[in-house]
């Protein structure tokens, strides 16, 4: 299965690919999400390690069952190669209507087909107020025209 674009990455295809990934992520759909890894994708989230895209899958299907109403925005940092470096923050809300905003970076490898080999984030949260979102669209793809995290200045 190839997932394009493909490594090596220009400007152009690294901002294209984290923009796919955004889009993924925002659909919320693990099984989906999930065939953009490797069979054998090793990842690092927070303290947790995990090896394959069952695992993966598993946990997308945890995480997005706990952070409801999640949106997300992603924005290139860096590429080179199979390398590309994002930033990123998410905004969602507990069961209990408590909302939060996630701030992290990711490392990113990719295999010759496009499929992510590794990923590594690092992630900080914090709780904030409903009349403190700034990711504010219907569920779902980030319209084109909604501000970047750059443009928000986060």
């Amino acid at each position: 299965m190839s997932r394009p674009p493909l490594p090596p990455f220009s400007r152009e295809s690294a901002i294209e690919k984290v923009r796919l990934a955004e889009d993924g992520w925002n659909s919320r759909d693990p099984a989906k999400v999930a065939l953009a890894y490797t069979t054998d994708t090793r990842w690092r989230n927070r303290a947790e390690f995990l090896n394959g895209r069952d695992q993966a899958q598993a946990f997308l299907e945890r995480k997005w069952a706990k952070e409801l109403d999640y949106r997300l925005i992603k924005e290139l940092w860096a590429f080179e190669g199979a390398r590309i470096a994002v930033r990123y923050a998410y905004e969602y809300r507990d069961d209990s209507g408590n909302w939060f905003r996630a701030y992290g970076n990711e490392n990113w490898e990719f295999d010759t087909d496009g499929l992510m080999r590794n990923r590594h984030a690092s992630i900080n949260e914090h709780p904030i107020a409903e009349t403190d979102r700034k990711f504010r669209w219907a569920l779902g793809r980030r319209p084109d025209d909604h501000p970047g995290l750059s443009d928000l200045g986060f």
